[in-house]
């Protein structure tokens, strides 16, 4: 594949004429293509009316299930359109039968909604929640989850990819290897994954894995999707909930699911933007997502190395793959007001705090970091106007 044709791609995303914008973990610039599909259905909507645009619509409808299976290497079947990751994730949950003492295997970094389903699991039904062991790099450590696997044998085991506030990669081949062998559900969110590197769920095993559209996708915001393995269709996993577009409604006391991922959707739909994430995940598989992943973690590099030479800041990443997510701490200053002061010069950064990483938080004595996550259309001299611009901030009383 050619390299990225970094100026196209800027002309492209009408608000890098704007800002300068190293917030892709929270929301990316959403390209122009997927910008006018959105906009297209709309006035179709706004012409003919919402059933019947969704009617003409229906075949470019179905086939946004096969440009975004195609991103993680699926088929259109196993995919489900969501409103968002958490939803995703919470649907999976729920497809679940769990009974008291039960095992959920997760990491120290999952992320905080997960932690937070796995504790209201935990209260309403007994079920036991375990934290697997980090190794020195602060990834899961695969010989303390091979330990508990066989020793617990647990329900599930559910892992972040990439955790929102450390960037580092989990192994989650490795991991799902290990599930597979203890025979152990194996749960993805790979919310910060998804469009920053390339996916392959048949590599990874996994049994679900849950995704948003609006962060290194660059789809609109309201947009999620679940992946739903084949085996698990087969073992007719369903969603506590299903409405009549995840199944049917057949006899007076029996409902029949659907018989492919469709059955983890709800009936309203919101199709310009379904669209619309359809559009972004053609888009980045088009533009190839290992040169995305090379160009977006390069530029993560060179910001980590830039940012280490500056006085009274510390770069607090972990893992011994590091993602384009940048997280740095500051000895006398408040990470929340300097990205405030960021903004006010038109770079976008965001802030992780506390509630968002417990765990890793208090163990490394953080009260809150700064999250910089620059994207494949970001450049240089966007890096270079970051870091001047923090330095001058750090030299003011």
């Amino acid at each position: 594949m050619p390299a990225l044709n970094i100026k196209q791609l800027r002309s492209e995303t009408l608000g890098t004429d704007h800002v300068n914008h190293l917030n892709n973990a929270g929301a990316s610039l959403v390209p122009d293509p997927v910008h006018h599909t959105v906009q297209r259905y709309l006035e179709l909507e706004r012409t003919l009316g919402g059933y019947e645009a969704a009617e003409k619509s229906h075949d470019e409808i179905q086939q946004c299930y096969s440009h975004v299976g195609q991103i993680i290497g699926s088929q259109a079947h196993n995919i489900a359109f969501t409103e968002n990751a958490t939803s995703s994730f919470l649907s999976a949950l729920s497809s679940i039968t769990f009974s008291p003492d039960d095992v959920i295997l997760t990491s120290r970094n999952d992320y905080a909604s997960n932690q937070i389903m796995y504790l209201s699991l935990a209260e309403r039904f007994g079920i036991q929640l375990i934290r697997v062991e980090d190794d020195q790099d602060g990834t899961v450590s695969l010989a303390s989850l091979e330990a508990l696997l066989h020793r617990l044998r647990p329900k599930m085991v559910a892992i972040s990819h990439i955790p929102t506030s450390s960037g580092m990669v989990q192994p989650i081949k490795d991991i799902g290897t290990l599930c597979q062998m203890y025979e152990s559900l194996f749960l993805v969110d790979a919310c910060q994954s998804v469009g920053q590197m390339p996916i392959d769920v048949k590599e990874i095993q996994c049994d679900f894995l849950s995704a948003t559209g609006r962060k290194f996708l660059r789809g609109p915001r309201g947009t999620g999707f679940l992946f739903v393995a084949d085996r698990i269709l087969d073992a007719g996993y369903k969603p506590l909930f299903p409405d009549l577009r995840g199944a049917d409604w057949v006899m007076d006391d029996h409902y029949q699911p659907a018989p492919d991922a469709c059955r983890f959707e709800n009936w309203e739909f919101p199709y310009s933007l379904i669209l619309g994430l359809g559009s972004a995940a053609r888009y980045a598989h088009e533009l190839d997502v290992e040169e995305i992943r090379q160009r977006a973690w390069g530029l993560a590099d060179k910001t980590r190395n830039a940012l280490s030479e500056l006085k009274g800041m510390s770069v607090i990443d972990l893992g011994a793959q590091k993602s384009a997510i940048v997280t740095a701490t500051f000895s006398e200053k408040d990470a929340t007001t300097i990205s405030k002061s960021l903004r006010k010069l038109d770079i976008n950064t965001s802030v992780c705090t506390r509630y968002s990483a417990v765990i890793d938080f208090d163990h490394r004595k953080i009260e809150s970091a700064l999250r910089i996550s620059p994207h494949y259309y970001n450049t240089e001299e966007e890096i270079e106007e970051l870091v001047s611009s923090l330095a001058q901030l750090l030299n003011q009383p």
